[in-house]
């Protein structure tokens, strides 16, 4: 996986699935396997889940696609779901996702779901420190950071925030994709 320096050890992906069994089981919200309904094949995942940055533990959306499934809408069509998902069950008054500093792809996942940019912080991951962005939308879908964001905007060069793919599905197309819990 390219956002964290190489695949998982099965070890990894095992307390992975744990620690995702356990937010589920203590939060009633976690990943969800994203299934393709042509093919009813598991295409990523993408959910909520507590995450910490620098400061706090706050609700993110992740996503996590296999390769072949990028760019073609899914993950943006995944984030926004559960987004308002966030904003309606839970009651979310804002998300955010956690967006490594190389990955420009869920950047602009991150933008074309509704988000900005709101700081930075460094991840320490297996003896490594990872620079992350922090991206959020608020469910009034204001983007001013002085209205109760606890993250100041910083400078991001213009050419690493450029989307180059097509906007969202309209609430009028049926979602390519489903969930599956």
């Amino acid at each position: 996986m390219a956002a964290w320096d190489g695949a998982w050890s099965e070890e990894d992906n095992l307390a992975g699935l744990q620690k995702q069994l356990n937010h589920y089981a203590e939060h009633g919200f976690g990943r969800w396997a994203v299934v393709l309904k042509e093919t009813n094949v598991v295409i990523g995942i993408c959910g909520l889940q507590y995450c910490e940055t620098d400061r706090e533990n706050v609700p993110e959306i992740g996503y996590l696609f296999n390769r072949r499934y990028w760019r073609k809408g899914y993950a943006t069509e995944a984030a926004v779901a559960v987004r308002e998902y966030a904003f309606r069950v839970p009651g979310f008054s804002e998300v955010f996702s956690l967006v490594r500093d190389t990955n420009l792809a869920s950047m602009n996942v991150a933008i074309r779901s509704g988000m900005t940019v709101r700081g930075r912080f460094v991840k320490h991951y297996k003896g490594a420190d990872m620079p992350h962005y922090v991206f959020s939308v608020r469910r009034d879908g204001r983007g001013d950071p002085n209205t109760g964001v606890k993250y100041a905007i910083v400078d991001v060069p213009a050419d690493s925030m450029k989307s180059t793919c097509p906007t969202p599905p309209s609430s009028a197309v049926p979602p390519k994709t489903c969930f599956s819990s």
